[in-house]
């Protein structure tokens, strides 16, 4: 039985947590345009019709490659909730939701890691659902040690890393990258 964890200020300092973490990346699903009405802030800008839509393809596909987390932690910006609220449904992983200033644009990925670090138990399989160019970046630092490497994730872009040792910089090996198009190709 997979273990759930509700988000709490972990207070455990540590600089690494030593064990198995798959590590899965989400990018948001299409989003209204910046300025449009009733949206004052960047954070407040919803999924759109079709974003929604796209984001159920892409649970589907995710229910299909047998994805299940401990832990779903997404940024609170109202686009990336809504997404991780439609894979957390789909998934019948409500209750392993959650959500961390450090996933928004301004997030602090060194902060980010220390906040998985002290969950105990240590969650083994985690989705982190944000915005870009953070998510591109945290992928970039984990797996080289940089800020870039190259990549986007696309709106509703998926990818998954391994490590034995979650740490700020190179700790992880990128096991795939999925465009939304060849996730909506899996249904």
């Amino acid at each position: 039985m997979k273990k759930c964890y509700i988000w709490q200020g972990c207070t455990r300092p540590g600089e690494g947590y030593a064990g198995d973490v798959n590590l899965c990346i989400l990018r948001h699903g299409i989003a209204v345009e910046r300025g449009t009405p009733g949206c004052k802030t960047d954070a407040d800008r919803p999924l759109t019709p079709k974003g929604r839509r796209q984001l159920g393809q892409i649970a589907a596909a995710m229910k299909r490659l047998g994805l299940n987390f401990d832990l779903i932690l997404s940024s609170p910006f109202r686009r990336a909730r809504q997404t991780a609220e439609i894979v957390a449904k789909s998934l019948k992983l409500k209750k392993c939701l959650a959500f961390s200033d450090e996933l928004t644009p301004d997030g602090d990925p060194k902060k980010l890691i220390r906040q998985l670090n002290e969950l105990e138990p240590h969650p083994e399989d985690v989705l982190l659902v944000g915005n870009e160019p953070y998510l591109s970046r945290l992928v970039a630092l984990l797996i080289s040690g940089g800020e870039m490497v190259g990549m986007e994730l696309k709106k509703g872009g998926l990818c998954k890393m391994e490590t034995d040792l979650l740490r700020y910089g190179q700790c992880a090996t990128l096991t795939w990258l999925l465009a939304p198009k060849q996730m909506k190709l899996m249904n």
